[in-house]
């Protein structure tokens, strides 16, 4: 059961989502205390199911692992009229549905999500598409990305265009969703009526490109590829440390100082020229070369501790399990919550707690126990 200041304790959430945005959103939800009943279709439930291997030794996939702690799994057919009537049920209680169905389709079943919430005046439901509640094409993230611009800023100046290493379109628009739930959440408070949200990649990702899109307006130029530098800001970049990789990330000019002063780098830190950004962006090969020959004479954690002493905002290049391992992730349910919460159910199997939702639909939440023990077993590939 949920500790009673949990931010988001009783409120329920119905999670028809799959895949990667609308699970990551009700997760967030579910880590802050909320209820969550995530509905999978029978037999095959969510398709990362089988994005595998990695399989943890129970035979999920650790793409879904990543994102479907902090619910109760459910398996229904919207097509048989008494799931359907169930589901309608479980609508009737809830605060929120959260759904990524493509436009129309919950409505040809008999679940419309106007139909839904006229019926029910304080339910909240968000839909998260590809690109817009009018538009039927599916969205994938890597599409997105090449289409939203950020796949042509990301990459090697001289490379092609470049995907995020994680499907980082769907991940923010699952917080984008999980935010605009937060707002509806609290406009209900006040007006006691709740009401739809819709949330598109398309929308998120446009977003999403800040300062790269702003420059292009400005300047009426595309924008182009800086790897792993920056468009406005030098020095802040990877450097080669003498056994692993550093970033360096100077973002005032009193950072310049002392980051130059830290390296032993006193000439460029002594020249006037360099003394604001934009001199700094004037010279930007002088000083990334000066800086990349002197970081390559000494071991990372020697240089970690000069510029941290120094204030200088820098950092080790990580592997993914390095960090993991760092942040207190598990094996079991994943990554620590990003947000103030705590797990506590691991993800469910498909339909695991199918009898019991049957049974006493959201009650169920008052009958569970929080797992006492949780097993670290290393994943089966």
């Amino acid at each position: 059961m949920n500790e009673p200041n949990s931010p988001l304790d009783a409120v329920r959430v119905l999670d028809l989502t799959r895949v990667l945005a609308g699970p990551l959103c009700t997760m967030m939800l579910g880590d802050m205390g909320a209820d969550i009943i995530k509905v999978e279709r029978p037999g095959s439930g969510d398709e990362t199911r089988g994005w595998g291997p990695p399989f943890d030794p129970r035979g999920e996939s650790a793409y879904f692992l990543s994102i479907n702690r902090n619910k109760l799994g459910l398996a229904a057919d919207f097509a048989s009229g008494q799931d359907r009537d169930l589901i309608i049920g479980l609508m009737a209680e809830a605060d929120v549905v959260v759904e990524n169905y493509l436009p129309g389709t919950l409505a040809r079943l008999g679940l419309s999500p106007e139909l839904m919430c006229a019926r029910y005046s304080r339910l909240i439901w968000c839909t998260i598409t590809g690109f817009g509640d009018d538009n039927p094409r599916p969205g994938y993230d890597f599409v997105v990305q090449a289409e939203s611009g950020l796949m042509a800023i990301s990459g090697e100046p001289a490379g092609a265009p470049m995907k995020s290493g994680v499907a980082m379109v769907d991940i923010l628009a699952g917080k984008d969703a999980a935010i605009a739930i937060l707002g509806a959440l609290h406009r209900r408070e006040r007006t006691g009526l709740g009401g739809r949200i819709s949330v598109s990649l398309a929308a998120t990702a446009a977003a999403a490109l800040i300062n790269a899109a702003q420059n292009a307006l400005v300047s009426g130029r595309e924008a182009g590829r800086w790897g792993n530098a920056h468009a406005n800001l030098v020095p802040y970049e990877m450097f080669d440390a003498a056994d692993r990789p550093i970033v360096i990330a100077v973002g005032s000019d009193a950072q310049w100082k002392v980051c130059a002063r830290a390296l032993g780098l006193d000439e460029l830190a002594d020249d006037a020229s360099l003394e604001t950004n934009a001199g700094r962006l004037a010279a930007r090969q002088r000083i990334v070369t000066a800086i990349r020959d002197q970081v390559a004479t000494r071991p990372a954690a020697e240089w970690m501790s000069l510029l941290s002493a120094a204030g200088v905002p820098c950092g080790e290049v990580r592997g993914a399990l390095e960090a993991a391992r760092a942040a207190g992730g598990s094996p079991t349910s994943g990554m620590p919550p990003s947000v103030p919460g705590r797990v506590r159910f691991d993800p469910p199997r498909l339909d695991e707690h199918g009898d019991a939702i049957r049974k006493s639909g959201w009650r169920i939440f008052a009958e569970v126990a929080d797992p006492s023990t949780r097993q670290n077993t290393p994943p089966v590939y």
